[in-house]
C-alpha cells in the first residue's frame, strides 16, 4: 500500500511516515495542499491521509481535487482543530466518514487505513 500524508505539521507527518515504514507501508509526506497536488502528478497512491485544516486549501477541497486526478484513491482525514461534531458535519457533506482526531495512535490509524481500503473498494 502506498500512502500520501498531507499535514502542515512537519513533525507529525514525518513521524507517521516513519512509523508506517516500520510496518512495511510506503508513505510519502508533504506539508501543503499544493505540494500534494504536484506529487500526485508523478506518483500514484492507494490512500491519502489529509489534515482537515491546511493553509490555502482545506483537506476537504484537496480531496476533491485529488479525486479528479486519481478517482481510485481512498481517503482518511485527521482533525485537531474544532470539535469532532463540526468535522463530522463537514465530512458528511464531502461523503467521507473515515477520520481520526489528533493526536492519533498508530494502531488506530492502521485500523482506519485498512477499513478505508476495504469499505471504499479495496487495495490495488
Amino acid at each position: 500500500m502506498r500512502v500520501l500524508l498531507v499535514d502542515d505539521e512537519e513533525q507529525l507527518v514525518s513521524t507517521l511516515a516513519e512509523r508506517l515504514a516500520l510496518r512495511g507501508i510506503e508513505a510519502r509526506w508533504v506539508t501543503s495542499s499544493m505540494d500534494a497536488l504536484e506529487l500526485v502528478k508523478t506518483e500514484t497512491f492507494d490512500l491519502a491521509i489529509l489534515d482537515v485544516k491546511l493553509p490555502k486549501m482545506n483537506g476537504l477541497e484537496l480531496k476533491k481535487r485529488l479525486q479528479t486526478l486519481h478517482p481510485e484513491m481512498k481517503f482518511l482525514f485527521l482533525t485537531g482543530h474544532g470539535s469532532e461534531d463540526d468535522f463530522k458535519i463537514g465530512a458528511a457533506e464531502a461523503g467521507e466518514d473515515f477520520y481520526l482526531v489528533k493526536p492519533v495512535k498508530i494502531e488506530s490509524l492502521l485500523d482506519k487505513m485498512n477499513e478505508a481500503m476495504q469499505r471504499q473498494g479495496g487495495c490495488r
